[in-house]
């Protein structure tokens, strides 16, 4: 089987309460170009709707997007251009919590009352009427009550299906589960992840809750994306298989539980191909534990 032929499908499904997904998504924070924090040069626009285009054709059915991730181009409007009318299946997962004023400056985080215009500019952006999941972005909140709770009205109201967390600890999961359904949590998590973090992916697990990794290719170089300097053990995994570090990563994401997800972002089409091709990859139990076992921030 050659790259070319491997489709999202071949790493199997997770069933977002009642969405079931191809395990292989798409991340969109690279749609917009650069850093999605940051005032880089959009990118080029024909380029990254082929690129969405091209996903779908690979059967990626999950593509996760926020409005808030460029001050300079909408992912949301990319998205909306290149795949409306949206095929069938197709589950759009989108974030809310930061956000921007009308200039474009960053706003780190949204009052509970500020989180329904939030999401219908999501529903503008998307020309949708409503959203399949919606993650809350945790940016320095001790409890996620207030604005969780703001969340699940709009759930009852029918603006939104799923409800999910994005950077929050167990507590956050617990106290939300008392709320509503929680879906799917979205942290930063990969190869030299801490112990701590491992055991509150597999708590997800145990709760049925997808797993979602952010940065699971990019490590450290976070939003920058990958640097190039991958741990010693990746690269020498990676070259055992003949094929590329981030796929190594991709393939460990993976194999950790059926619960796990990844959503590997690229605006470059030959990237986007390589890593649908690594849910096709299958390290030994060898491989896993030394991956698994790695504790240097830098892997």
């Amino acid at each position: 089987m050659t790259s070319q032929s491997i489709t999202a499908a071949t790493a199997g499904t997770w069933t977002l309460g009642d969405l079931t997904v191809n395990r292989m998504g798409f991340g969109a924070m690279r749609l917009t170009g650069g850093r999605p924090f940051h005032r880089d040069p959009p990118s080029d626009r024909d380029r990254v709707i082929a690129v969405l285009r091209r996903a779908v054709d690979l059967g990626i059915d999950h593509i996760d997007t926020a409005s808030y991730f460029s001050p300079l181009r909408s992912a949301n409007e990319l998205i909306n251009s290149a795949l409306a009318p949206y095929p069938e299946g197709l589950v759009i997962a989108t974030k809310v919590g930061p956000g921007r004023d009308p200039s474009g400056a960053w706003l780190p985080m949204a009052r509970p009352d500020q989180l329904r215009g939030q999401v219908e500019e999501n529903l503008r952006q998307l020309g949708r009427d409503h959203l399949d999941l919606v993650n809350l972005r945790v940016m320095r909140l001790d409890s996620v009550a207030e604005h969780f709770g703001a969340l699940a009205e709009l759930r009852e109201a029918g603006l939104i299906r799923h409800l999910g967390l994005s950077g929050v600890r167990p507590g956050h999961l617990a106290e939300a589960q008392a709320i509503a359904p929680v879906v799917c949590v979205q942290n930063r998590f990969g190869v030299g992840a801490e112990e701590e973090d491992h055991a509150f992916a597999r708590l997800c697990g145990e709760h049925g809750v997808a797993f979602t990794p952010f940065f699971a290719v990019a490590g450290q170089g976070r939003e920058s994306g990958a640097r190039g300097d991958d741990a010693e053990e990746v690269l020498r995994v990676a070259r055992a298989h003949g094929v590329s570090a981030a796929q190594v990563r991709l393939a460990w994401t993976l194999q950790l539980g059926p619960h796990m997800l990844a959503i590997p972002g690229t605006g470059d089409p030959d990237h986007l191909t390589e890593n649908v091709a690594a849910g096709a990859l299958r390290l030994t139990d060898d491989e896993m534990a030394r991956l698994t076992s790695l504790r240097d921030p830098g892997a």
